[in-house]
Order: C-alpha cells, then structure tokens, then sequence
C-alpha cells in the first residue's frame, strides 16, 4: 500500500512527455524583393543569362551564314530566325544585322515582299538605335556649351575631318554601314516588285542612299543607273494604274446611267487653260450605252 507522499511524488518526464521544439521559421521573400536584398547577386545572375543568350544567338548567326554562302538560303532563313529569338530584345544593332540578313536571303529567292518587310524592320531597329544616341549627344553637347563659349579652341581642317576612331565612333560607323546595306537591300526590292507605290518608294530610298557619304562606289554606281531609270517606270506605272482605275470607274458609271438611256461618253471634262480648273459638259449626242 502507498503511502500519500508516493502518490503525489512528481513522476521523472519521459519521452513522450518532452514539449517539441518550434521548428525554426524560415522566411521567403518574392523574387522582386530578393533582388532588393541581393541586388549584386541578382544582377551577376542576369547578366550571366543575357551574355549565354547572346553567345548562342551569334552562334546561329554563325552557321546561317555559312548557310547563305552555300546558297541554301530558305535554310538560312529559318537559322536567322533561331538567332532572333535568342538575341536578348534591346540590342537593336545586332537585331538590325539578322534582319538585314534575312532580307538579303529574300532576295536571293526573289521573295521581293519579304524582303521588304525585313530590310524595313531593320531600318526601323537602327532609327531607334539612333534616336537613343541622338539623344545622349545632345545632353553631351548641352554639358560642354558653356565652356566652349568661353574658350573655343582652334581645331586644324585636317583634325576636323579626321576619322572618329573612339568605341563611339566606331559604332556609329557600324550602323551608317548596315544602314546603307538594308537600304540597298530595299530598294531593289521594292524595284522588283513593281507598281506605282513601289517604285515612287525605291526611288526615295535610292535617294536616300545618294545623300550617304559612306556609301561604297560600287553600291553608289547602280544608285545614280537606278535614279536615271526609274523616274520613267515610275510614270508608266502610275499612268497605267489611273488609267485601270479610270476604266472601272466609267464601267461603274455606265451601269449606273445605263436604265436612263445614257452612258459617261455624255459627259466630257474640259479643261480651262486659263485657270488650270476642269468643267464637266453635258453632250446629248455622246451616244447612249451600248
């Protein structure tokens, strides 16, 4: 029998009686904020992505090359697009060059249409391109103003004209030599493809490239042949399209006035050479429809 002091005498904890611990509580930010915690190394990692996507885009470039070296054009193509995709969106230079390409390549296949399309987008990377370093050169300019007022400094004629050779210069080199290739490029292509539009358009883009001090002499050697030749094109051009456009619409007119007994040879337009101005005469004898 036990004793009172034996009941109530405190038990040792066994196991099972062992409070558990907590489990340490691990905190986690969304990834917006883990850049902020860790911005250097959010932003290694980023460029780390950018610069493996760059160098597998010029590697497509590479074999799209050698691609259109063998002539298997469609099949550059397809490789171009592949270094497209890849090519991180904000390099407009290098996105400019791969549609510049492909334009080439349409050409090849006189896709003329599709190389239009190409040659424009690249135009309009290397605008923007551009647009930004304009930009940048004029805050440069507004920087150093002031102090060219007060001392300008006497520059020789050769200095002046000497080659910009800086990173800066070279690139912008780099672009007026895409540039000239895209429009070229274009041009032909809006040549070949014909109609009064098209080439109104190749003759503005041969225009263009005439203006392009860094234009090679070969390339400058079929603008001024191809600005001799088109003007003439392109009036035949537009003469044939109003004059279509004129056919259907008198054929919209005669079966308009046909149930009236009467057809558009009534109405003849008369110029006044006075004024330039045109009048319409009613001519009851014109003869009906026929």
């Amino acid at each position: 029998m036990t004793t009172r002091t034996e009941r109530f005498q405190r038990k040792p904890k066994g196991k099972q009686d062992e409070v558990p611990e907590e489990p340490e509580e691990v905190i986690r930010f969304p990834p917006e904020k883990e850049a902020v915690r860790h911005p250097v190394s959010c932003l290694y990692t980023e460029l780390t992505s950018l610069q493996s996507l760059l160098q597998e885009s010029n590697a497509q470039k590479a074999t799209a090359n050698e691609l259109f070296a063998k002539a298997s054009f469609q099949d550059a193509i397809e490789t171009y697009d592949k270094a497209l995709s890849t090519c991180p969106n904000y390099l407009d230079y290098e996105i400019a060059v791969l549609k510049s390409n492909i334009a080439a390549c349409h050409l090849k296949l006189e896709d003329w249409k599709e190389a239009v399309k190409a040659a424009t987008a690249a135009l309009d990377g290397l605008d923007k391109l551009q647009g930004r370093t304009s930009k940048a050169k004029e805050v440069d300019e507004e920087g150093v103003k002031a102090v060219e007022e007060v001392d300008e400094e006497i520059i020789s004629d050769g200095a002046t004209k000497a080659e910009d050779t800086s990173d800066k210069g070279k690139r912008e080199a780099d672009i007026e030599r895409i540039r000239c290739k895209a429009l070229m490029r274009r041009a032909r292509a809006r040549s070949e493809l014909g109609g009064w539009s098209s080439l109104q358009a190749a003759e503005e883009d041969y225009k263009t490239l005439s203006q392009m001090p860094n234009l090679p002499s070969g390339d400058r050697k079929i603008v001024l042949q191809q600005l001799n030749q088109l003007p003439p094109r392109t009036k035949a051009a537009q003469e044939k399209e109003m004059g279509d456009m004129m056919g259907k619409l008198k054929e919209l007119g005669n079966g308009i006035l046909k149930p009236f007994g009467l057809s558009t040879d009534n109405f003849q337009m008369v110029k006044d050479e006075k004024t330039g101005g045109y009048s319409m005469n009613f001519n009851q004898g014109g003869g009906g429809s026929k």
